[in-house]
């Protein structure tokens, strides 16, 4: 199982979740896709920030136009926020805002809030779909030291590791993490503890959500060029690299759907019995030569009963 739009504000993992949708095949297992797990965040966005409503990309049919969103869940659909969020179930105190954060309300509850509520949804299709593996989709800012990563429960480390090294050697620098056990809320914590599945979560750079970054507009989304980032990056603050080429989406996208295929083989190696093989995945040097739009299928040619909109 694999999750797109946790945080509406991070496209990568979106689109990534979208381009499995209208491409994967699979020869072995079974997989289910959530394009945007966050719908409520996709609806808004965040306030002052000067965030552009819709993105699009070009692809050889004509321009796709794709929603943005926020981090959170709209304040309209969850109000008010309370002085202190206390997470459920652990009683850890969190950000009163994180209330409304889709990846700090995991495992959910179903009396909850509205985020929460969409937590403890996902969670009961997790287990009653007997889900083995479990991705969620991030992009971070340049200045978080959660990047370029795989964070894994440590009931997939050796899972994760191995498709680090792997990644690392033969496509892209990756690290991998381990999942704290006492910071709770997130999904690569909460879901591996409250079900059968090895959760993971990956993080791919977006300079576009960094806070020293010059105009929030739709190239810097696309592109990832930002000057200043650049220059905080040239004075030692951030914990990525940037440069001239900046990290551009289908740089991000692709290292989303390489680190999936590369799970997946991994998980499939050691157990056999249970394997999941994805054909016709696009990986990392794919979407570089080809771009994103590339993968998306044009509606207008599509059977009508197969065209879904956001």
């Amino acid at each position: 199982m694999v999750l797109g739009g946790s945080h509406p504000e991070e496209p990568a993992a979106n689109l990534t979740a979208q381009i499995m949708v209208e491409n994967a095949e699979v020869e072995a297992g079974r997989l289910i896709v959530a394009i945007r797990a966050n719908r409520s965040a996709s609806t808004v966005t965040r306030p002052g920030e000067g965030y552009p409503s819709y993105y699009h990309i070009e692809t050889p049919w004509g321009k796709k136009k794709l929603r943005m969103g926020d981090r959170a869940s709209n304040p309209l659909d969850s109000w008010p926020d309370p002085e202190v969020y206390i997470h459920y179930p652990s009683r850890q105190q969190l950000a009163y805002m994180d209330i409304r954060n889709f990846n700090r309300t995991w495992p959910g509850r179903e009396n909850g809030t509205i985020t929460e509520q969409t937590n403890y949804a996902f969670m009961e299709l997790i287990k009653a779909e007997d889900v083995d593996v479990f991705i969620d989709y991030h992009e971070a800012e340049l200045e978080y030291s959660v990047i370029s990563t795989i964070v894994s429960h440590q009931k997939g480390v050796d899972i994760a590791g191995m498709a680090s090294m792997i990644l690392t050697a033969f496509e892209f620098p990756i690290g991998m993490e381990y999942s704290p056990k006492e910071l709770h809320g997130l999904s690569h914590r909460e879901v591996g503890d409250h079900s059968n599945a090895v959760s993971f979560l990956f993080e791919t750079p977006e300079p576009f959500i960094d806070r020293v970054r010059g105009i929030t507009d739709e190239a810097l989304l696309l592109t990832g060029k930002d000057e200043f980032v650049m220059t905080a990056g040239k004075h030692g603050l951030l914990y990525e690299k940037i440069d001239e080429t900046g990290w551009p989406i289908e740089k991000r996208v692709g290292r989303h759907l390489s680190t999936t295929i590369e799970i997946a083989s991994s998980w499939s190696d050691l157990y056999t019995d249970q394997a999941i093989v994805l054909r016709n995945v696009p990986g990392y040097s794919d979407l570089l030569a080809n771009g994103v739009g590339y993968y998306f299928q044009d509606p207008v040619t599509a059977l009508s009963s197969r065209v879904f909109y956001e």
